[in-house]
């Protein structure tokens, strides 16, 4: 990439870890001028006085490095695991024959997991509870392969299999965004999933932390790797349309490939309302797709949107962002609906850049604590607290030892629908030693969801 690549932006500030070296990581701490520094795309004249700001961009510069040294042997640990766990769930159902990785039977780690597909049927169309439940299992499968995801919907859900989506990232010449579309007829919605980050991706973790960000005019500063996996365009970033890449049917840009989908569907379904979802960084990429619907005033498909949910989502833009989004999504009703569960880390990324001016949270936050109670926010609460303090450490402790208990119990207090695998056990027990490890999981998420009174919606 070349700074030309940025043009459409009125200012940006892209952190280039395949550019940074010795001496570029040395001149963030000594000097200010980081408009001269190969590892920062800015503007030339930019500079950034303030040393506790440089200290963090050399950490995050740092630690990108360190992911994607990591992404190729994490990958092949992550296939290898993946690959066995499912030949030995092959082995419990008395079928002794490899896993294919493209079959409608094979499932990432996330599905092994947590092996729940099946909607509560305690939750029907007219519950409170029923968008949310809907969009967040949706969340969970969109972590699989075409097959399985299609096999899902249209066998287990009894729902209309709409598209599936494995699209083109123009700055990465990489497939960084996954996603699809089904048609939920009883309850008269369309919903387009979107897949957070894989398991052991750490090239993906890499976006997560990435700091980087662009200002769009009339938009607001907005997360640069997610504006990417979404689909903007070198040099023009988001025009209305644009061709997907000639010659290559496959390769096919995530938001403007989707939204026609979207519109099609809907066109054809006069009464559908339409929901977007996603988890973690999927849920990042379900609200920068629907902002960016309002940026380019698709207000027949906004009209018809009945929501959107995420879980575990990160922060994407700067208060100017969040006004634009609020002002198009959460008005005259709320529309956007984000969910937070306890320590989960990736709601409080990227971290060190959490100014008003940087990067801020938007829309209703709904947190559950680790007792899965329900209280109501604008931001997530203890976001200011110091983790890594002894007392932070110890309420860590606490809180996944309670995890593990809770685990135990569960399944048979409340129902099977509850009760947890070999796989999340072990990650529960080895919470208690490695705070945070399971908190990132859609099974807590899933828990919550289904054992809430009621969650609010249009409210």
């Amino acid at each position: 990439m070349s700074k030309i690549d940025y043009c459409f932006s009125n200012d940006y500030m892209v952190l280039r870890p395949d550019r940074a070296g010795p001496f570029e990581l040395l001149h963030l701490l000594f000097s200010p001028k980081v408009g001269r520094n190969r590892a920062v795309d800015c503007f030339t004249s930019t500079e950034i006085r303030s040393f506790v700001r440089r200290l963090a961009i050399f950490f995050n510069l740092l630690l990108q490095i360190v992911l994607l040294s990591l992404a190729g042997p994490v990958a092949a640990i992550g296939a290898a695991v993946e690959f066995a766990l499912n030949f030995m769930d092959n082995i419990f159902q008395g079928k002794m024959e490899y896993p294919d990785r493209s079959s409608a039977t094979y499932r990432s780690l996330t599905g092994l997991i947590d092996g729940r597909v099946d909607l509560d049927k305690s939750i029907a169309p007219a519950d409170s509870r029923y968008h949310a439940s809907l969009c967040l299992m949706a969340s969970k499968v969109a972590y699989e392969n075409e097959a399985f995801i299609r096999d899902v919907v249209t066998q287990r859900w009894q729902m209309e299999f709409v598209k599936f989506f494995n699209c083109w990232n123009e700055f990465e010449n990489a497939y960084t965004a996954q996603a699809f579309v089904f048609w939920a007829p009883d309850a008269e919605v369309v919903v387009v999933a979107f897949r957070g980050t894989p398991a052991l991706d750490t090239a993906q973790w890499r976006a997560d932390v990435d700091p980087s960000w662009y200002k769009v005019p009339r938009l607001g500063r907005a997360h640069a790797a997610y504006t990417h996996a979404l689909g903007a365009q070198r040099n023009m970033g988001w025009p209305k349309w644009v061709e997907h890449v000639k010659g290559k049917p496959n390769k096919v840009y995530a938001y403007y490939a989707i939204r026609d989908a979207v519109k099609e569907i809907m066109e054809a379904n006069g009464k559908a309302r339409l929901l977007v979802t996603g988890h973690g960084s999927g849920g990042a990429l379900a609200v920068l797709f629907a902002t960016v619907l309002a940026y380019h005033r698709e207000k027949a498909v906004l009209d018809r949107l009945a929501g959107v949910y995420t879980f575990g989502q990160p922060r994407v833009g700067d208060a100017m962002l969040a006004m634009f989004a609020e002002r198009h999504l959460d008005r005259p009703k709320k529309r956007h609906f984000r969910f937070a569960y306890a320590g989960d880390p990736q709601p409080r990324l990227p971290a060190g850049e959490s100014s008003p001016a940087h990067f801020m949270h938007f829309g209703l936050c709904l947190h559950f604590d680790v007792s899965y109670n329900l209280k109501v926010f604008m931001e997530i609460p203890g976001e200011a607290s110091a983790t890594s303090s002894p007392a932070g450490f110890l309420v860590s402790r606490v809180n996944a030892a309670r995890e593990l208990g809770r685990s135990v119990y569960l399944g048979y207090w409340r129902s099977a629908y509850f009760r947890e695998g070999w796989v999340l056990l072990l990650m529960r027990v080895l919470a208690v030693v490695l705070p945070g490890l399971p908190f990132h999981r859609l099974h807590d998420y899933i828990n919550a969801v289904a054992l809430a009174a009621h969650i609010p919606k249009d409210e």
